[in-house]
């Protein structure tokens, strides 16, 4: 079942559009403004977002830029919004398909379908050595012979934002916003401590560690 994350201020087209994806066996997430729209896909990872251009609080273009900074996920714009250069600068800043309103609901799951086909299947989070530990990120466990450690969700989603960049640096920003939400950017101690634990649990040496790095002043890199 696709997860989509719908974004839109107006209360009956959000209904309506939450009623409708669900009989098509969509999963739906609920959002009225850029905020929440962001925390929405750092927290629920959908697979797709279908994103009003006119939100309260944020251009929905500025929307789109935010979520492309760390995200490939495909975006499709629904808006009333019909004249060519809007368009052009939603396209332009990450989007991946624009159906304007007042629309009908067959264009608009066929262009769902089509966008989210264009963009394939995600790879699923592979498997990684870390200390003496394999750690397997798609079913959460990392195991040490038959010993098993436990991790918590927040460390786990953030092993699965770094092993994603394997090898490169993955930024303070990037990784806050990924792990977090849009309204953590400046809570750069979440990130030393979340790691730090990581660190404990599963480095050899957790004060000289192998795979957990940081890069000083810039953010973190998983080195395979």
């Amino acid at each position: 079942m696709t997860r989509v994350l719908v974004v839109d201020d107006e209360p009956q087209i959000l209904r309506a559009l939450r009623i409708t994806l669900r009989a098509h066996r969509y999963e739906v997430i609920g959002a009225a403004d850029g905020a929440a729209a962001l925390a929405a896909a750092a927290s629920g990872h959908p697979e797709l977002v279908v994103l009003d251009l006119g939100l309260p609080d944020m251009d929905g273009v500025e929307v789109i830029r935010r979520l492309r900074a760390w995200s490939t996920v495909p975006i499709l714009v629904l808006s009333g919004r019909a004249s060519g250069p809007e368009k052009v600068d939603a396209l332009d800043a990450g989007a991946d398909d624009y159906v304007t309103k007042p629309f009908g609901i067959d264009e608009l799951l066929a262009r769902m379908r089509a966008v989210v086909r264009r963009h394939g299947t995600p790879q699923p989070p592979g498997t990684y050595r870390i200390g003496q530990y394999e750690v397997d990120l798609a079913a959460r466990v990392a195991r040490h012979g038959a010993a098993t450690q436990h991790l918590t969700r927040t460390e786990w989603r953030l092993l699965e934002v770094l092993t994603r960049s394997a090898g490169a640096l993955v930024g303070h920003r990037e990784l806050l916003e990924a792990v977090w939400g849009p309204t953590y950017l400046n809570e750069t101690q979440y990130l030393r401590q979340y790691v730090a634990q990581l660190r404990r649990k599963l480095e050899d040496d957790p004060a000289r560690p192998r795979h957990l790095l940081t890069e000083p002043g810039m953010g973190y890199r998983f080195q395979p």
